[in-house]
């Protein structure tokens, strides 16, 4: 079986970063419940692309280390991103680096979003800001984002637990969008005209649900249902 290609973008800037901790440990959920050899991670790590994002953007186009970080994530079966809060919204890192990204490449591919920041009361970002993004490039946003404050890592006053749930969550639907059903006879059914294998049929399946999903969940953010 081919392993599947996740890259994980980790916009944080600070050494050692909290970010880049709750990517890691996103990362490692997904790939132990896709189990060994399943799946093929790469890390992108914005703060080290940072003069030559810069660069791209006031020329109009990338090279070198930034190309080829959107090539992989262009390239890539899923996403995993992680961004730390700014002026409550994404870092200008973060969305300088998509706002080189193909958007046609972006089209379907699944994404799991997640933040930090020093406050519980900037968790709606994944909300108000993460998920928006990624409908406007045509993305599956999966349904649980991972939120982790100052506390969270602390385990004082935060809830260590409750982190580690939303992350196996996130996980587990990333999971279950990415593989066929256990046990499913594999035969040949039609798709929008398509011809797919059964078990492609239900990832297809269950991709279309969970787009319809943040399609309308961005319906509501906009007031519009």
């Amino acid at each position: 079986m081919t392993a599947l290609r996740i890259v994980a973008v980790n916009a944080g800037l600070s050494e050692p970063s909290s970010t880049r901790l709750l990517i890691d440990r996103m990362v490692g959920a997904v790939t132990e419940q896709m189990g060994e050899g399943r799946v093929e991670v790469e890390i992108v790590d914005l703060r080290d692309l940072a003069v030559d994002l810069g660069q791209a953007m006031t020329v109009g186009f990338a090279s070198g280390r930034a190309r080829a970080a959107l090539d992989a994530v262009e390239g890539a079966d899923a996403l995993i991103v992680a961004t730390p809060v700014f002026n409550a919204s994404y870092s200008g890192l973060f969305k300088m680096f998509f706002d080189l990204v193909d958007i046609d490449a972006m089209a379907g591919k699944p994404v799991v979003i997640g933040a930090t920041g020093g406050s519980p009361r900037h968790s709606m970002v994944l909300d108000h800001a993460l998920r928006p993004l990624f409908a406007y490039l045509r993305a599956v946003v999966l349904p649980t984002g991972v939120y982790a404050a100052s506390a969270d890592w602390a385990g004082a006053d935060g809830d260590t637990t409750s982190l580690n749930d939303r992350i196996a969550r996130a996980a587990g639907e990333l999971v279950s969008l990415l593989t066929p059903r256990r046990g499913a006879a594999v035969t040949d059914v039609t798709v929008d005209g398509r011809q797919l294998s059964s078990a492609s049929a239900v990832t297809d399946g269950r991709r279309q649900a969970v787009e319809a999903a943040g399609i309308a969940n961005f319906a509501k953010l906009l007031g519009t249902a």
